[in-house]
């Protein structure tokens, strides 16, 4: 499952590399880290600030994370991938495609800001698997 192309990773592909779901069944969540581990450290990765504050505030709340391990985490992304700012384009972008696709709020803005790099896949488990989008991104679940 490497990629070495360009990709936009969500939210719970980072989040199952950061941390272990103690509600999940063990041999699925070791697989689904080491396979998230694998794709990051195995990818151009692309993701924007919405997946950092999301992934952030997840660790926070649910992993109880302390300041200095969101600061370590926060880091990482910026060590690790190319992050991808919100502006009015990707924020009007994602109007259009809420309305063409059905997505959620925050599930536009997240295809929004992929169609906005260089990025053919988006690495989710949360969307459509298989979908192709404006004919540019494909939405790929690396845990299927």
């Amino acid at each position: 499952m490497m990629s070495t192309q360009p990709c936009f990773i969500d939210s719970n592909v980072w989040l199952y590399r950061l941390m272990v779901d103690p509600n999940s069944n063990q041999t699925d969540e070791i697989r689904k880290r080491a396979l998230a581990i694998n794709l990051i450290d195995n990818s151009e990765a692309f993701v924007s600030t919405q997946v950092i504050n999301e992934v952030c505030s997840v660790l926070y709340r649910k992993a109880a994370f302390n300041d200095e391990q969101i600061k370590r985490v926060i880091q990482s992304f910026y060590n690790r991938a190319t992050e991808v700012k919100l502006n009015q384009e990707i924020l009007e972008n994602a109007c259009n495609l809420r309305t063409q696709y059905s997505f959620s709020f925050w599930d536009g803005l997240i295809v929004s800001s992929a169609l906005s790099t260089s990025a053919t896949t988006l690495y989710s488990e949360d969307m459509q698997d298989g979908l192709f989008v404006e004919k540019k991104l494909t939405i790929i679940n690396p845990f299927k």
